[in-house]
This record gives structure tokens, sequence and C-alpha cells, in this order.
């Protein structure tokens, strides 16, 4: 019989299920305990996001890639955090510049409080990671830096847009990699370093996680305009209603084999006009090269898994590699 699922992620070795999981309740007690204040709203600010849930994805690549080494190591579990505490502090400043009222099902905390109460917080999240950070060591500060640097630079070129003569495809591929893809590169990366891994596994981690990266949020596009609300659990065509050009979006515009479609997409899409854009986007080959942008990153991940020391977690990261594909449709 299989393991339980883990993170939506259904691990066959039962050990190493047993091992994520008791990872993941230890991140979590360390998560929380680490955003506690003296100050009571301080406390309830930071864990606004935290009580609201979330799939700890990047939680999980720390954990299975410290597999590679010694997964009981003392600094796994506070690496992780590190990680987890930047993805949230990166939400909160996120959900200001997108005015996004919801998040994770709940009231924003920009929403519940003010743009001003979420920027700090997540200011605050990162200093709480920062100081976790500092006892891991020169080596982990640096990739810390460097990813946040990354993280940083692909939210800036997102708000700015293409160059004028850039690709809009290449442009938005990149700001993935950079935005989305470096932390769940760091995530592996972490997990090998702080568990001792080889050199060679943590590389081989590091690439493979940025782009199983690249390919869920792809999949994210896919199922905002493929699936029922009731599959991907928010509102079809949210993007298409904000005017974010995903890849099926704007590989339907470098078409422009359909005038209609092309003038339905070239801004925030009206909510009488939602239905009809969906329809014929899911209809158009553009649907069908994103899928095959988002296999190409997936065959990447594999390449560098397929050379990884033949352990319970290579089988569950090739797993995971099948899902990101499943889950697109």
């Amino acid at each position: 019989m299989s393991a339980p699922p883990v993170v939506d992620l259904p691990i066959e070795d039962e050990r190493l299920a047993q091992d994520v999981a008791n990872g993941l309740a230890a991140v979590e007690k360390l998560l929380r305990s680490s955003v506690e204040s003296e100050d009571a709203f301080v406390t309830e600010a930071s864990k606004h996001l935290i009580e609201a849930g979330g799939k700890r994805f990047r939680t999980l690549m720390v954990l299975l890639a410290a597999q590679f080494g010694d997964p009981s190591a003392p600094g796994v579990v506070p690496g992780a955090v590190v990680i987890e505490l930047t993805h949230l502090g990166s939400l909160y400043h996120d959900d200001v510049m997108d005015e996004a009222p919801v998040r994770r099902g709940s009231p924003s905390a920009n929403a519940r409080w003010d743009n001003t109460v979420a920027i700090l917080t997540g200011d605050y999240l990162f200093a709480q990671a920062s100081d976790i950070l500092a006892d891991l060591g020169p080596e982990l500060i640096r990739i810390q830096a460097q990813t946040f640097s990354r993280l940083v630079q692909g939210q800036i070129r997102e708000t700015v847009g293409p160059r004028a003569g850039e690709d809009p495809i290449a442009h938005y591929l990149s700001v993935l990699a950079d935005k989305t893809g470096s932390l769940i590169a760091a995530s592996g990366r972490f997990g090998a370093l702080l568990s001792g891994a080889p050199a060679d596994v943590e590389e081989r981690l590091s690439r493979a996680c940025e782009a199983i990266g690249v390919a869920w949020q792809l999949g994210d596009d896919l199922l905002d305009v493929a699936s029922t609300g009731a599959q991907s659990g928010k509102t079809p065509g949210t993007d298409l209603r904000e005017g974010v050009k995903t890849l099926p979006v704007l590989y339907a515009l470098a078409a422009g084999d359909l005038p209609r479609l092309s003038a339905l997409l070239s801004g925030p899409v009206a909510e009488e006009d939602v239905d009809e854009a969906l329809t014929l986007l899911r209809a158009h080959p553009a649907m069908d090269r994103a899928r095959a942008e988002l296999a190409a990153w997936v065959d990447r991940a594999r390449d560098d898994i397929s050379g990884l020391p033949d352990i319970p977690a290579r089988a569950a990261f090739l797993a995971l590699c099948d899902y990101v594909v499943e889950r697109s449709g």
C-alpha cells in the first residue's frame, strides 16, 4: 500500500513519506515560533498567511533534496524555514502590488489591514529569515542573497515589461525563472548543502528544482484557461480578467490568426467577454504550444534527476515531474 500523499505528491516509499511528514511537522513548528514577537499585533499579522495554509511546496523540495545527504542534519529544518519565510514575505508584497483582496481563500493582509502593514510584515518575515540564516553560515547567506536578487529583478522586469524589440515570450519565461524558479532552485540547493550531499548532486538538484518551478507556474497558466473552478481552486480566466499575459495568451497573440481573440486578449478581458475568450483560447494551438513548453522544462528536470543516486527520493522527484505534467491537463 502506498504511503499517504504529502503535499499532493504520493510518495511510494513509506519510510521516505514518514521522514518527509516528520520534517514538515518540524518546519511548521519552527516556522510559527520564528515569527513570534513581543508585540501581539506583529505576531498576528505575521501568522496571517502561515495560518491560511499552503502546500509548503518549497519545504518539500528542501526535505527531499536533504535525502541525498544526512536528512537529520541540524541545519535542514531551519534552512527550510528560511526558504518558507522568504516565500511568505514575498507574498505579502505581491498582494500589495497586485491589489489582491484574497490570498489562499482568506482576506489578504493588505485587505484585512492596509498596504503599509502588509509591506512591513513582509519585511519582518525577511528579517526573521535572515536571523535564522546567520547561524547556517556564509555560503547559505550568499545563496540566499543571490536568490533574493533574482527574485526581485524578476518582479521588476515583470512590472516594467519587455524592452523594445525584446521577444515577449522569451521575456516571460526569463521572468518565471527569476521570480518563481530561483527560490525553488535555492530550496534544492539548501537541502543538499545542509545535509552534506556531494557538490555534483547539489548542482543537479538546483537545476532540476528550478526547471520544476518554471514548469509548475506554466501549469498554473494552463489551468487558468483549461480547468473548471473545481479543478483548479480558482475562477477560470482570472489572469484574463486582470490582463495578465501568460504563455498561452502570448502564443495566441504572436499567431495573430484570430482577430477577435487578439482583440479580446489585448488587455484586461471584460467580464461579459471572458467565456468567449476562454472558448476561443481553449481551441487555439497556443494551448498545445504552452503544454509543449511545460513538457520541455519537465524534461530538463528529469535529465538532471536521472543522474542522481538511485534512492527513494530520486523516485519521488521523478514522480513530481509526472505530477506537474498531469495537473496541467
